[in-house]
């Protein structure tokens, strides 16, 4: 094994920014498309592989998706490609193999079981709406968040913040209303996979630094613990027998959609990475925006499982608006907050 050294080439998203350089600009751009590409593709090949395939077992798409990541992690430590510690926590790491001491992930392991069960809802919340729904239901997230947040620790938000967010909850209240496919059980999963999403940002934001990884750390110690779980339990409910027998496991353009499915996972993560540490806060942000409205733009044409109505078009376009302005007024109060420094 190769042993680190001062010339030792990291990723992108481990290095310091370097606005001068214009190679890093075209980088920069690169990251914010590759980042928009993987988020949207992503959403289409789990919706494709649950619905248009009819694949019930979301347990199991999951499963691979982490035991793919942590095989592409494993091999881009190996190689000394990433790492998985925090500036001044190299200790954390075992000096041979380069990996995380059981110890750390001990220290890990609420997160990790929260990240587990977001994964788990967050995944069969998919099938059961359209791709639109999903998207216009999934930014009220933030809603979620921020009423774990106040229970957690009483943080309180300025009258704009909350009146975005009330805009966002009511534009998707009003796409809703007027969803032709509207489905009970589908609706509750997603907002399920919103609270659970909660959660697991509370837990990141209390865990995340004192376990001293950095975001490659905290994946891997994610699917060190969840693997092995998801693995017994779809073992023992007998999930994973019954998706061996699927009769489209050796269709070519269903292995596609999962292969495609379980890369992506691991790509999104790192074009979330690379965008952040590349681009700016606004960059950031208006790729988010961007990303939410290929989402639902090609969800509508590719799926096409959500007749058109002019009110339900009006609560979307509420969502995006009330998500702008949200971004909006977080961008300013970060600039204030820097101003102020």
């Amino acid at each position: 094994m190769k042993t680190s050294s001062s010339r030792e080439q990291l990723l992108p998203v481990t290095q310091e920014k370097d606005h001068k350089d214009k190679r890093m600009q075209g980088k920069g751009i690169a990251a914010a498309l590759g980042y928009m590409g993987c988020a949207v593709l992503l959403v289409m090949f789990n919706k494709a592989a649950l619905s248009s395939y009819k694949f019930p077992y979301a347990n199991i798409i999951t499963l691979l998706q982490v035991s793919c990541s942590n095989l592409l992690l494993a091999v881009l430590r190996y190689f000394r490609v990433i790492s998985f510690t925090a500036d001044g926590h190299s200790a954390l790491e075992n000096t041979r193999s380069g990996f995380i001491g059981l110890k750390t992930i001990r220290v890990a392991a609420p997160l990790s079981v929260s990240y587990l069960i977001y994964m788990v809802v967050g995944m069969a919340s998919i099938r059961g709406v359209s791709v639109p729904m999903y998207t216009a239901l999934r930014r009220t997230t933030v809603a979620f968040t921020m009423a774990m947040e106040f229970l957690i620790a009483r943080q309180t938000y300025p009258p704009e913040i909350i009146f975005s967010v009330s805009v966002i909850v009511g534009g998707a209240l009003l796409a809703g209303m007027r969803d032709l496919t509207f489905d009970v059980w589908g609706y509750s999963l997603v907002f399920a996979s919103n609270l659970t999403t909660a959660v697991y940002l509370a837990t990141i934001a209390r865990l995340g630094k004192t376990t001293g990884l950095n975001s490659f750390g905290l994946m891997w110690c994610n699917g060190i613990i969840c693997a092995p779980l998801l693995f017994c339990w779809t073992f023992l409910t007998g999930e994973l027998s019954s998706a061996l027998a699927f009769p489209a496991i050796h269709s070519p353009g269903f292995q596609l959609v999962t292969m495609a499915s379980c890369s992506l996972a691991f790509l999104l993560n790192y074009t979330i990475f690379l965008n952040t540490a590349l681009n700016s806060a606004v960059t950031q942000t208006i790729c988010g925006n961007l990303k939410d409205l290929g989402t639902v733009t090609i969800g509508w044409l590719w799926f096409n499982d959500l007749p058109f109505d002019f009110m339900n078009l009006v609560g979307q376009g509420m969502g995006f608006a009330g998500s702008g302005f949200y971004a909006y007024c977080k961008l300013r109060g970060t600039a204030t907050q820097a101003a102020k420094q």
